[in-house]
């Protein structure tokens, strides 16, 4: 039996897209730019997840493509905009098979003096890393069983898959949680695990990740989903866990996509609104902070100047608050 707050959130999720798929008909230059946006938000966010950062700046010009990596942590950034880009770019030809998932982790480790694309040959453990502070929160398998537990869940996810009786929604994050349970990898098992929700989640459908960072959704809530993983992770090994914690926090993710998604189209293109109103509700929706060419994009008939002015003007009566400096400036619901 699923709990009822579960079954809420998956039925909240197919209604969404639903509108999500209607809207693309008439809004297809605004994906386009809303994509672009959240590329870079995912790319900082997953990355962020694992303590790896660099400034604002230099995340817009490496995910961009504007500059080569310059360090470790922009090496690192650099790998996994390529992984999120052949998701991106050629999602519908890859699988949840051995080899793309090789692929995908060779590619994201690419830009640093490690192989990737290979499996772990020694033991290691289930990483948390908040504020600086770095604490286990599990050990998986020994380094000698990573290829034969990924064999076993690629194929079990395989027949699952086709059996009418599953729900395919469901079924992505108890594939994610298995993953990190067996940690193939010795480094990047994280954010391989999002990439490989971002894969699962296109191709059945979901694609709200695409449009509103999903693994910017996760870094806000990260204390909740590392949180949901150690409970759902308990008695793995045993075969006696519950997935229903990870499950849930998965589905809130996704589900706060399509809302962000939701709301940022509620004043798109709305005649009864002005274009001062219009702006007022695209900060005050969002749930991430926001920049002025984000703005822009989603409202591609409201000049800059305007924006410019009916964000200071904001600010001024204490509406929003003002986060970062000069070109980094973006805006959130005080």
């Amino acid at each position: 039996m699923l709990p009822a707050g579960l079954v809420n959130s998956v039925s909240a999720i197919s209604e969404l897209r639903e509108r999500e798929a209607e809207r693309k008909a008439g809004f297809g230059e605004i994906f386009i730019k809303l994509e672009s946006i959240a590329k870079v938000q995912s790319v900082k966010g997953s990355n962020e997840i694992e303590g790896i950062v660099t400034s604002e700046q230099r995340i817009n010009e490496i995910v961009n493509q504007n500059s080569a990596p310059l360090n470790h942590n922009e090496a690192e950034i650099a790998g996994y905009r390529d992984a999120l880009n052949l998701i991106h770019q050629e999602g519908s030809a890859l699988d949840i098979r051995e080899r793309d998932i090789l692929r995908l982790h060779e590619m994201m480790l690419s830009y640093l003096p490690v192989t990737g694309g290979r499996y772990k040959e020694t033991d290691n453990v289930i990483m948390e890393i908040s504020g600086g502070v770095r604490r286990v929160r599990g050990s998986p398998g020994p380094a000698d069983e990573p290829a034969d537990a990924m064999e076993q869940l690629i194929l079990a996810y395989m027949d699952a898959r086709n059996n009418y009786n599953i729900n395919q929604l469901l079924l992505i994050p108890c594939f994610i949680l298995d993953f990190l349970c067996i940690h193939p990898f010795t480094d990047g098992n994280g954010r391989m695990s999002r990439l490989l929700s971002l894969l699962l989640l296109y191709k059945n459908g979901f694609d709200a990740g695409r449009y509103i960072s999903f693994e910017e959704q996760i870094n806000r809530m990260k204390a909740n989903y590392y949180q949901a993983l150690k409970d759902s992770s308990v008695g793995w090994y045993e075969g006696n866990n519950t997935y229903f914690p990870f499950i849930e926090n998965f589905m809130t993710a996704l589900l706060l996509c399509y809302k962000e998604l939701d709301k940022r189209f509620a004043v798109v293109n709305s005649k009864k609104v002005t274009k001062r109103g219009r702006i007022e509700a695209t900060v005050l929706n969002s749930l991430l902070p926001i920049s002025k060419q984000e703005i822009c994009y989603i409202l591609p008939d409201v000049s800059a100047t305007t924006v410019e002015a009916a964000l200071a003007a904001m600010v001024k009566n204490g509406q929003i608050e003002k986060v970062g400096a000069a070109r980094n400036s973006k805006y959130i619901k005080k």
